[in-house]
Order: C-alpha cells, then sequence, then structure tokens
C-alpha cells in the first residue's frame, strides 16, 4: 500500500485515514496521532479507552505513557482526536470525560509539543473540541458525510483496506458448527490420554508423540493451502493439533515452522535434548524480535498459517485455546497489525491468564515494540 502523507490542516483527511490505520471503527476512544518532521506525516497511531485517558486518578499517567510512544516515534507535533457518541461541548458526564481527557493529553505533551490540537468525531459528524462557533462546528459536528468523501478515504479504499466495525471484530475467529467442535474435542481428549501414556513410558514414547504432533500441524496447513478444500480439515488432524500445542514443546516446534529457513530445526528440537538446540530455537526467534538478524513474514505461508491457526481456534474447545490464539497473535504482531495482535493476546489471556507465552507477548505490545524488520527499517 502506498505511504499517504496527511497534514494538520487537512483534519477531514486525518479523521478519514485513522479508521483504515486501526483497523476499526474507534468508539469510547481516545487516540493519539504522532507527526513527523518536516511535512507532518503520519507515524504512529495508538488508542486507549476514552474512559482510562480521562479518569481523574489514572488519565495522567495514561497520557504520560501515550506521550512517551510518541517520543519514541521521533514525533514533531501530535493531534488527540476523541471518539464519543455525543458532542463534548454540551453539558453532561460525557462532555466532562472528553474534556478531562484532552486536558490529561495536553498537560502531559505540552512540554514536548506545545499547544495540542484535539478533534472528536461523533455519532453524525466531526468538531475541533475548543471550537464554539456554531457556524464553523454546529452541534453535533460538521456532518460524517464530509469525512467519508475524502481522497484519503477513497485511496485507503481503492487500495484493498477494510475498516471493521470494532476492535473485537478485528480479530473475530467464528466458531465451526457445534457437530465439529464435538468431533475435534474427541479427538484432542484421546489425545491427551495417549500424551499421559507416553509420559509413563519414557522419553522416546514422548517424542513420539511430539512427532505425530507436529505432523498433524503439517497435515493442517497442507488442507488449508489446497484451494478447493480451504477449511476442510480432518477433525482428527485439529484434535491432535489442538491437544498438541498444550505441550510447550511441541508448540516452540510450529512456532519455528512459521520462520523461513529452519529446515528440520522443529522437528529435531522434539527428539533432541534442548541444550542441543537451543540456540538454533533462539536464532530462530530472533529472526521474528531481533532487528540485527530480523526477517520480514513471508506473505504466502504465513496467510497459510494463519488460516490454519484459525481452524483450530474455530473447531477448538472454548477456553483453551490460549496457545493457538498466542501462535496467531505473534503472527500479527510480526506482520505489523499490532491492533490484531492485542486482541488476540487479551483473547489468550481470558482462556489462560497466566500463559507465559501470551504474558511475553502482552509485555511487547504494551511497550509498543515494534517486530524485527520493522524496527531495523
Amino acid at each position: 500500500m502506498d505511504t499517504t502523507t496527511l497534514r494538520v490542516r487537512e483534519p477531514r483527511e486525518l479523521l478519514a485515514y485513522l479508521p483504515h490505520q486501526l483497523g476499526f471503527h474507534p468508539h469510547d476512544s481516545a487516540v493519539a496521532v504522532s507527526l513527523r518532521a518536516p511535512r507532518g506525516r503520519i507515524g504512529l497511531v495508538a488508542r486507549v479507552d476514552l474512559d482510562d485517558l480521562g479518569d481523574e486518578s489514572t488519565g495522567p499517567q495514561v497520557a504520560r505513557g501515550l506521550v512517551a510512544h510518541l517520543g519514541a516515534d521521533r514525533a514533531s507535533g501530535t493531534v488527540l482526536v476523541l471518539y464519543t457518541a455525543q458532542d463534548p461541548r454540551r453539558p453532561g458526564p460525557s462532555g466532562a470525560l472528553a474534556h478531562a481527557a484532552a486536558g490529561h493529553y495536553r498537560e502531559a505533551a505540552a512540554a514536548a509539543f506545545g499547544d495540542v490540537a484535539v478533534w472528536v468525531v461523533t455519532a453524525t459528524g466531526y468538531l475541533r473540541l475548543d471550537c464554539d462557533d456554531l457556524g464553523c462546528c454546529p452541534a453535533g459536528g460538521r456532518p460524517a458525510s464530509e469525512i467519508e468523501s475524502t481522497a484519503v478515504g477513497a485511496h485507503m479504499v481503492l487500495a484493498g483496506s477494510c475498516v471493521a466495525g470494532s476492535r473485537d471484530a478485528v480479530a473475530r475467529v467464528p466458531p465451526a458448527p457445534a457437530s465439529a467442535r464435538r468431533s475435534v474435542a474427541r479427538v484432542a481428549q484421546r489425545w491427551l490420554r495417549r500424551r499421559e501414556d507416553a509420559e509413563r513410558a519414557g522419553d522416546a514414547a514422548m517424542a513420539a508423540w511430539r512427532a505425530r504432533s507436529l505432523e498433524a500441524w503439517s497435515q493442517c496447513v497442507a488442507a488449508v493451502r489446497e484451494p478447493f478444500q480451504d477449511g476442510d480439515v480432518c477433525p482428527a488432524v485439529l484434535g491432535r493439533l489442538e491437544a498438541g500445542l498444550a505441550d510447550r514443546r511441541v508448540r516452540d516446534a510450529v512456532l519455528v515452522t512459521l520462520v523461513p529457513g529452519t529446515g528440520d530445526l522443529a522437528a529435531r528440537s522434539l527428539c533432541e535434548d534442548e541444550s542441543v538446540t537451543g540456540r538454533e530455537m533462539a536464532g530462530a526467534i530472533a529472526a521474528i524480535v531481533d532487528p540485527a538478524y530480523a526477517v520480514p513474514p513471508p506473505e504466502g505461508p504465513t496467510a497459510e498459517h494463519v488460516r490454519a491457526l484459525e481452524r483450530v481456534v474455530a473447531h477448538g474447545r472454548r477456553g483453551s485455546q490460549a496457545p493457538a490464539l498466542t501462535l496467531l497473535a505473534l503472527l500479527a504482531w510480526w506482520q505489523g497489525d499490532g491492533v490484531r495482535a492485542s486482541v488476540l493476546v487479551e483473547r489468550a489471556r481470558a482462556h489462560d491468564s497466566g500463559y507465559r507465552l501470551a504474558m511475553l507477548l502482552d509485555d511487547v505490545l504494551t511497550a509498543a515494540m515494534p517486530p524485527g524488520w520493522a524496527a531495523s527499517r
């Protein structure tokens, strides 16, 4: 997609662009926008809940965090956009919240960026928060059609950009029919019992169980690769894969297969001692996170991996999908889609609040760290 240069003097263009950048239409949100010198090019776009930024006790801290992220993005200026149902210039709690949020942000940004323009998008239009000229910004804002008819909006649509109706919809995975989920659940339970038997039998049996679980991953990816069979994955494959991903070594082996050029490392990591393959495994992870070694995700294979993991989530047992959701979140982050990654991480932690890989990825997202290939550029 082409890079679009927007300037603060074109508020409609900015407001048209933000939902495409976020991937969804914000609601009850505050969006901080980084403007980079010398031409006011848009950089980082960071969204928080309006309630959090407007809160009397936590709001100032949230504002300082946003400003710190913009500083790391080398911003030379900033704009704040508030999304609220009603015109905040009207008396009432929603107006007070919007003004409090704007005040916290302006105070935090004053030293680095000076005065901050605050725009508001309501259910019916848009306005500048400080504008009391009803000829310029009438009650409820200028009509929303002005945003929808901008050149930037048309450009983004023609470029194939699609905006979801809400943040949650960005990462929604529709569940499979109940009968299909029951079939997969039966297989998963049997495969977990097989793991217990293998654990009692010794290392060789566990290595074999893990190898068959990794084989299920390869079979799932192959199934979604076929143009006429996309989504038609055998329940036995999905059940073994769901149960296998609950094993850390299997999950890490699947993670390695996401990285190009790793050869047979995934398979070897399951049958060799971890101390033997540990350095190679770390190298594979570095290809995702370390700017010195990073590579961008390969488009075709990554799309297949996403589809395969979505099949697992769609057919899996509710509350047991933290591994697959976390791997999906990692792929989204690697692709540069922080919004989808954050929603998937939240869902993974809702399934298992203590899932270690999800917690680590959550920290990365909270710190607004880019994937290695993006940081290197």
